[in-house]
């Protein structure tokens, strides 16, 4: 599939992810903006709610309002189950119509764990089957534009799995001893930030939640399975920082035997050595979430400790960019056969 332009369409345009969405999306030059859509604030500009968006685009529309037959493409950045409404209503009707969707309504194949981590039933099970969860350097290989339906993944299991699957995958460090520990920006809690964690001295402490039981788990371990046929043993920690964006997650691994610190890295060079957007850093380099902010980037970096044996992989990513707006663009370039990093320089 290639079209020299594109029309498109955002749901939930307003939200923290929409608006770099809209914003990225606003010099993508083969992107043309048809409908921005959401619950509330119909009629007023985008650029009320973000000051960078400079273009003038559509106002704020119900989503109604959209001709669905002059759309190629719609983002979906709702709360989860809405997106799997809207694609029920329309899949079958429009069949040129495809679907970009940020939510975790696609990302779990098996229902009943979708009912289990989400706790809504799945209202377009279906149509599980024509959609395809897209970190944008494992899926780019597979034929991304076979599905109408691109599941966006999680910010924490993006920059999880890209440091993790291709080590599991050269079977160079120990799938059953892994501890990963990953802090986030609260921005990846969306506006509602505050009913969600209501914790005292919000602005001023780190905090530490869902150790037990997050709901990504199961995504993580649904494509670290597909893609190394293995199964991994993990315990995961979030953390929410008093900071709007960022990631820094901390993956603590042991060595198989003839593995190394420089073997780890050097196939991470090697495996990414086409995708533009993955930085590997010197050995044992200090790492944290600055430079990535308000790019596309991952950097990663491969750290010795003073254990034999003994490795923290550090992966740093904006969690609104590379973990959702910014993979969901170039998810969409490779779907349309544009060039990967077009509009995310």
């Amino acid at each position: 599939m290639s079209l020299s332009k594109i029309n498109i369409a955002v749901a939930g345009a307003t939200g923290f992810t929409g608006l770099d969405l809209v914003y990225l999306l606003s010099k993508h030059p083969r992107v043309k903006i048809l409908n921005l859509c959401a619950t509330r604030n119909i009629g007023k500009k985008i650029s009320y709610f973000d000051k960078r968006i400079k273009k003038k685009l559509p106002k704020v529309s119900h989503l109604k309002d959209i001709n669905w037959k002059k759309i190629d493409l719609i983002f979906l950045s709702l709360p989860n189950g809405e997106a799997q409404k809207i694609i029920k209503k329309t899949f079958y009707k429009y069949e040129n119509l495809n679907y970009i969707d940020l939510s975790a309504d696609f990302r779990v194949t098996n229902s009943k764990i979708y009912l289990k981590n989400y706790k809504k039933k799945h209202k377009a099970k279906d149509l599980i089957k024509h959609s395809v969860y897209s970190i944008s350097e494992f899926q780019k290989k597979r034929g991304l534009n076979k599905f109408r339906i691109i599941s966006n993944p999680g910010c924490y299991p993006t920059s999880i799995q890209i440091p993790l699957v291709p080590l599991i995958k050269k079977n160079l460090i120990n799938e059953k001893d892994i501890t990963i520990d990953s802090k986030s920006g609260f921005s990846g809690a969306g506006k509602s930030y505050k009913k969600k964690f209501p914790h005292k001295n919000f602005y001023n402490s780190t905090f530490a939640y869902s150790t037990k039981n997050h709901r990504h788990v199961c995504e993580i371990e649904q494509e670290i399975l597909k893609f190394t046929k293995k199964k991994i043993n993990f315990t995961f920690n979030p953390h929410l920082l008093p900071t709007y964006r960022g990631i820094l997650t901390s993956i603590y691994i042991s060595l198989k035997k003839k593995s190394s610190a420089i073997k780890l890295r050097n196939e991470l060079i090697n495996f990414y050595k086409k995708s533009p957007f993955i930085k590997v850093l010197k050995l044992n380099s200090p790492l944290g979430s600055g430079n990535v902010l308000n790019t596309n980037n991952c950097e990663i970096s491969i750290c010795e400790t003073r254990i034999k044996n003994k490795i923290v992989i550090f992966s740093a990513i904006d969690n609104l960019i590379k973990g959702a707006s910014g993979q969901a663009i170039q998810n969409m370039n490779i779907l349309f056969n544009y060039k990967e990093n077009l509009g995310l320089k």
